[in-house]
Parts: structure tokens; C-alpha cells; sequence
């Protein structure tokens, strides 16, 4: 039985990626924000276990853990959660910059640099769920595309210090998968939502685990998922 810390499991691809490895036995670890957010994730996926650290305040997060029982053992470190505002560059705040850069950026590292030495010693797997964004960036969406390609750096910086520990590392970047986040773009992009559309989050979420799954011989560095209709 693998142990999987969670970013992101309330919805969407993250909600899709728990209730699977929770069917096949596997111990969940999921992040919440706040002691009320937790207890709605350990009802919303029974059996899983939680641990509260909220994102928007990275600076934060190793005192908060600091207070709890941590996993003795992290088999991988899945980063799903992630926040978007878009805006035009001469629109947007320092707030709105901090708050995506945050969520998106400097907590995925702060939570990785603090779970290391866990992944280490079970040769584990960060896996960062990225976005067509952090590939290429498109008018109004600067914020939040500067925050995913800092996270494609973040993670090809990490397989390269990592390998030698045996930690692998893969960045998915789905184009847009039908979830709560997409409703909110479209609700700012002032379009119509409908998420037929879109990808399905169990087609990203089968894609995350067999990036995780993939036998120690092999890696997936980089996946790009697109939708397909």
C-alpha cells in the first residue's frame, strides 16, 4: 500500500485522482485549508486521512504542520490544487499576482521541500499538474501562465536534483478538463460553460496515475493531455 499526499482533492482532477487510489487501497493524505475544509474532504472521500496547511500562505506551512502528525511515509506528492484571475497586465494588482503565485508556485516548492525527506527514502514521485498556460501564455491569462511556467522551472529543476535520490518528477498539463476552476473562467472570460466540451477530470486523473504507476525503469518527464472532441 502506497501513501499519496494530495493537493486539490475536493474537485476536479483532484477529487477524480483520490476516489481512485482510495478504490485500489492506497492511504490518501489530503491538504485542506482550514479545519472546516478538512472535515468536508474526510467526508467527501471516506477512509482518507487530512492535513490542514492553507496554500495562500506558503510562509505558513511549516509551522502548521509543526503542530500535526505528519506521514512517516510519502510515496508520492501530487500537486492538483490550483487558483486563477485573469486580467490584462495593466489591470492586475500585486494582490492578484501574490495570490496566484502563492497557491500556484511557492506553495507546490514549500510543500515539496518539506515532504523531500519522505520522498527520498521511498524513492517517491512529485508529480505537478501544470496547464496548457504553463506552456505558452495568451492575453489576460499573464498572472496566472507566469505562475505555471514557474512551476514547469520548479519541476525541471527538481528531477535534475533529484535524480540521484531516486525521486522522480512529472509535470501534466492538461488543456481545459471540465471542473469547478473552468466554470470560473468561463464566468470571467464572460462565455457560456459547458463542460461537455471539455476534458472529462477522470481522463487527467488516468493519466496522473500512470505517470505514478509507470514501473521504476522508466519516467514521464512532461504529459500534455488535450481535449479530444
Amino acid at each position: 500500500m502506497s501513501t499519496h499526499v494530495i493537493t486539490g482533492a475536493g474537485s476536479g482532477i483532484g477529487a477524480a485522482v483520490t476516489r481512485r487510489l482510495l478504490e485500489r487501497g492506497d492511504e490518501t493524505v489530503l491538504l485542506a485549508r482550514d479545519a472546516g475544509r478538512a472535515k468536508e474532504l474526510a467526508a467527501l472521500h471516506p477512509g482518507a486521512r487530512t492535513l490542514v496547511g492553507d496554500l495562500s500562505n506558503p510562509d505558513r506551512l511549516s509551522w502548521a504542520f509543526a503542530q500535526q502528525a505528519m506521514p512517516e511515509r510519502v510515496d508520492s506528492l501530487l500537486h492538483v490544487a490550483g487558483v486563477v484571475e485573469l486580467g490584462k497586465v495593466g489591470d492586475l494588482t500585486p494582490k492578484a499576482w501574490h495570490f496566484q503565485l502563492n497557491a500556484n508556485l511557492v506553495a507546490p516548492a514549500e510543500l515539496t521541500r518539506l515532504f523531500l525527506p519522505q520522498l527520498r527514502v521511498a524513492q517517491g514521485h512529485v508529480l505537478f499538474v501544470n496547464s496548457g498556460a504553463g506552456l505558452a501564455a495568451h492575453a489576460e491569462w499573464s498572472a496566472y501562465a507566469a505562475s505555471k511556467h514557474g512551476l514547469k522551472a520548479l519541476a525541471d529543476s527538481l528531477r535534475h536534483e533529484e535524480h540521484a535520490n531516486g525521486v522522480r518528477v512529472t509535470s501534466v498539463y492538461p488543456g481545459r478538463t471540465a471542473s469547478p476552476m473552468q466554470a470560473k473562467v468561463h464566468q470571467q472570460e464572460g462565455k457560456e460553460y459547458d463542460p461537455s466540451r471539455w476534458i472529462d477530470p477522470e481522463s487527467v486523473a488516468t493519466t496522473i496515475l500512470m505517470a505514478v504507476d509507470l514501473p521504476r525503469d522508466a519516467e514521464v518527464n512532461d504529459l500534455t493531455v488535450r481535449p479530444g472532441r
